[in-house]
């Protein structure tokens, strides 16, 4: 059965809001893989923590303010392989700067300074191939 962040395995009720939202993410994916309840649950509580104590503090952040895990999401319908060639995304919005790649569904990350942002989305850009399309404050490419 998939999970919100209101209706969730009791496992997850003591983790962390963000931990939670991740669990709550990883597990719903897994279920649309086919992994039951019970082999879903840890694997996703264990992913979710490591994945919290290696990510940097705007990964956190970028992820605390995106939009939350619901029952009916879609896991299969955009591939890592499909975003591989897509080119990396640099804007202002919520007066953050966001790196996403084009077409992803959440941004990698965010950034108070658009140096910053773009310095991050050069380095996914090598290491996948593609380009950084930059844009400016109010929404021009440049």
């Amino acid at each position: 059965m998939p999970w919100d962040m209101t209706d969730y395995p009791d496992s997850f009720k003591n983790l962390d809001h963000v931990v939670k939202k991740k669990a709550i993410a990883i597990a719903n994916a897994l279920l649309d893989n086919g992994y039951s309840d019970s082999e879903a649950i840890p694997i996703a509580t264990k992913q979710a923590k490591e994945w919290a104590a290696k990510a940097s503090e705007d990964e956190i952040r970028s992820f605390k303010y995106d939009s939350t895990p619901k029952k009916d999401d879609s896991h299969q319908d955009t591939t890592n392989e499909q975003l591989l060639d897509n080119d990396v995304l640099v804007y202002f919005e919520s007066e953050h700067w966001i790196v996403r790649t084009k077409e992803a569904k959440q941004a990698d990350s965010t950034f108070k300074t658009k140096s910053e942002a773009i310095s991050r989305a050069e380095k996914i850009a090598d290491n996948k191939s593609s380009a950084v399309i930059t844009y400016t404050k109010d929404g021009n490419r440049q």
